[in-house]
This record gives C-alpha cells, structure tokens and sequence, in this order.
C-alpha cells in the first residue's frame, strides 16, 4: 500500500511519516469547484496572490493540495525583475505558465503537494510537479512524479534543482581521480557538489566570493574556498555563480586541455569571457549545459520522466537538507520575492508553505 500524507507532522527536514491528512480527497467532491491563490509576478519587482476557479477534475487528471513550493532563485528573480531577454521568452516559458512573459505572468516550477481528488490509485499519495506556486491546482497524471516515502516534502522541492545539477554531471561526467571545482555556491553549485561527493575523486573544491557560504559547505562534509585560494590545474570545473568574475575564475583553474560546464544563465546580460591571454595555448573549454534538454550524452536511453524520478531518488541523500531555508508561509511570497530581488534573503532554497485549511469546508 502506499503511504499517504501527514498534513500535522513533517516540520522542516523531519522523515515522512505517512498517516493520512482530513482534507485529502475530501471537501467538494471528484469533479467539484473551487477557487484556488496564485502568485502572479505584475509589474518589474512586484507580484501579488490572484484568486481563480478550478474547474472538475477530467478523466486521466489529479488535483493537488500543495504543501510546499521552492523559489528558484536564478530564473525566478530574473523573470521577477522582468530582465528575461525578449529572442528567449518562449524557450524559457515553464510548464502551466499562465500568461507570458515579461509579464504578468504566473511562473516557478517546483511545487509538492498531495493528490487530494482524481483516479482512487491517485488519493493521498505526495507528488512534484513542475507547476507555480499556487496552493491548489488540476494537471494531467502525467505531469506528476511520486516523491519517495522517506523523502520529507521540504527537500522534494529542490528536484528541479537536483535535475539540472544531474544534467549538468551527464553533460560533462567525472572520471576517477579527477581534480574538480565547483565555483559558484548558490543552490545550483551546491547540488552540484553535492552529487559530486559521491565521486571517486582526487579532489573537489568549492568556491565561492561569499564567505557566509562556508558553515552551508561545512554541513555538507565540504569546504569553501576564497578564489585565491583554490587549487589549478583542474580538469572540470562547474560554473554557476552568473558572474563574469566566477567564469573567469573557473576559467584559471583548468588544467590543459581542461572543461568548464557552465551552468549559468544570465538573462539580457552580456558577460565579457575572457578567450585571450593562454585561453588558446592551453585548449580550453567552455560547455552549456540547461536542464530544458537531457543531456545528449544520455537522451537515447533517458526521458525527461526519467531524470526527474532519478533526481527525487538522489534526494533520499539527507545531505540536500543543507540546502533548504526555513518555510515562509505563502501570503508572504510578494514580499520574500522583492527582499530576494534587492539581495536580501537566503541564498539558499526558499521554502514556502501552504495554509492546510480545506477552503470547501466553509
């Protein structure tokens, strides 16, 4: 049988315990109306929670009761600060976007909640889904993905995260012994590395500008380096800092004939790379990698389906734990957006929960 959630247990990292919740599949019924909150980005800067009707639940659907959504920090504040580059809109619409961009537009993608209405197999069971933060919504079954048992719903939220960072391992893989460094220690860098701890290698460095990032990396086995005091000579290195000073430095530590695998996605911004000096002499490169594709090195026997069940399985790792700020409750999401925009916040994975009240109960 499979387990089913606890809406009063679970606090921040706790195991899932799985006891049945009162509101799941209960409230207005298989095939019933409700309203649902969402958050919409309006204006460069500001967002607000609009209200809106669900319709029935169609045959071959679920409706699910969110619990916790993730803010993805990168694409999310770009798309906040309306800074998404007009030649890339429709290549970077997510799934369940409503409206488009710049804006308004309702947009994020890592979102966990329980089925609460659809097929029997359906009820109760805890899923991910690339949907908006919203705190109710109907999708197609198959644009939900089982989140494991021992999984808590908290760290769930960073298999987005985890799926681009398994990507990233695809497009450009480790060998044995290698010298690695990860240069940049958001939440990107961090996945990365830590997927890479599971590596045989000679080395791995972290490496970051933001010295605060240290006591994240010392949770997580690992230590963080100031550029300056990071090793060369290294055969891949892993850039997702968005900056023109972190390329340069993942830049300097190759090796010859070495990899840099850019994770980064600057939006309309136009980052000067630094392709003189020995960039040539010493047969440098430099490797995108973006989760929208699986990576070709595995497209032939992997689906989009597959790299997600594979990344929520990776998560059974308690080391992503690191990775998760505390849960913001959703009325708050306008403001924690802006503070994030101005700098401010966590630069890890901001949580936001969902109020649990059954709003077909009144």
């Amino acid at each position: 049988m499979p387990h089913v959630v606890d809406e009063h247990s679970s606090p921040l990292l706790a195991p899932y315990t799985g006891r049945l919740g009162e509101t799941a599949g209960r409230g207005c019924g298989y095939g019933g109306r409700m309203e649902a909150t969402a958050y919409w980005t309006v204006a460069p800067g500001r967002g607000e929670l609009r209200r809106e009707e669900l319709g029935p639940t169609p045959a071959g659907h679920v409706r699910v009761r969110a619990l916790v959504s993730g803010i993805s920090r990168g694409t999310e504040l770009l798309v906040h600060r309306h800074a998404v580059p007009a030649a890339v809109r429709e290549r970077m619409s997510c799934p369940h976007q409503e409206g488009g961009l710049p804006g308004p537009v309702k947009y994020g993608y890592l979102s966990v909640g329980v089925v609460e209405d659809g097929a029997e197999e359906w009820l109760g069971r805890r899923v991910f889904c690339l949907y908006p933060h919203q705190d109710r919504y109907v999708v197609p079954t198959s644009a939900v993905t089982l989140v494991p048992d021992d999984v808590p719903s908290e760290r769930a939220v960073l298999a987005g995260t985890v799926e681009t960072a398994l990507n990233a391992l695809w497009d450009g893989p480790p060998l044995l012994g290698d010298r690695v460094a990860v240069v940049g220690c958001g939440m990107v860098g961090l996945a990365v590395a830590a997927l890479l701890r599971r590596f045989p290698l000679q080395r791995l460095s972290l490496v970051d500008v933001d010295g605060s990032r240290a006591a994240v990396a010392g949770e997580m086995g690992l230590t963080l380096l100031a550029p300056r005091e990071a090793e060369g000579d290294c055969d891949l290195v892993y850039h997702a800092s968005a900056s023109e000073s972190g390329l340069s430095t993942a830049l300097s530590l190759l090796g010859l004939e070495g990899e840099v695998i850019e994770l980064s996605w600057y939006g309309d911004a136009e980052p000067r790379v630094p392709l003189g000096l020995d960039f040539h002499a010493r047969r440098l490169s430099i490797r995108a990698s973006q989760v929208g594709r699986v990576s070709p090195a595995r497209a032939a026997r992997r689906s989009h389906d597959d790299r997600l069940a594979l990344a929520l399985d990776l998560l059974r790792d308690p080391v992503f734990d690191a990775l998760v700020a505390p849960a913001v409750a959703f009325g708050d999401l306008p403001s924690v957006l802006s503070e994030m925009a101005a700098g401010r916040g966590t630069p890890l994975c901001q949580v936001i929960a969902y109020p649990e009240e059954d709003p077909c109960s009144s």
